[in-house]
C-alpha cells in the first residue's frame, strides 16, 4: 500500500513540475503578460506620436499657416515691414 501512495505522489510531482517550473509555467506566463502590457503601452505612445506627426505633415502639405508658424518659431524669421521685439526678463 505504501508503494502505491509513493508512486502516486511521485506521478503528481512529475506532472506538477511543468506547471510550476517547465515551459509554459505559471511564472513564465506572468512574465509574458507583463511584457505584453509594457509593449501595449509603448505601442500606444508611439501611435500617438505617429498621429501627431501625420497631422503635422498634413498641415505642412495643405496650409501655408503651418509653414509660416514653423519658420517664425524655429528660424526667427519675420515678414517685411514687421518690427521684431525681443523681451528679456531680468532676474532679481
Amino acid at each position: 500500500m505504501n508503494y502505491i501512495i509513493f508512486l502516486l505522489l511521485f506521478l503528481i510531482s512529475v506532472l506538477q513540475y511543468d506547471l510550476w517550473v517547465g515551459k509554459g509555467s505559471i511564472v513564465e506566463v506572468k512574465e509574458l503578460e507583463t511584457a505584453i502590457a509594457l509593449q501595449v503601452a509603448e505601442n500606444k505612445t508611439l501611435r500617438e506620436r505617429n498621429d501627431a506627426l501625420s497631422a503635422e505633415v498634413m498641415d505642412l502639405k495643405n496650409g501655408l499657416d503651418a509653414i509660416e508658424e514653423r519658420v517664425r518659431n524655429e528660424m526667427g524669421m519675420i515678414k517685411r515691414d514687421e518690427t521684431f521685439f525681443h523681451i528679456i526678463k531680468i532676474k532679481k
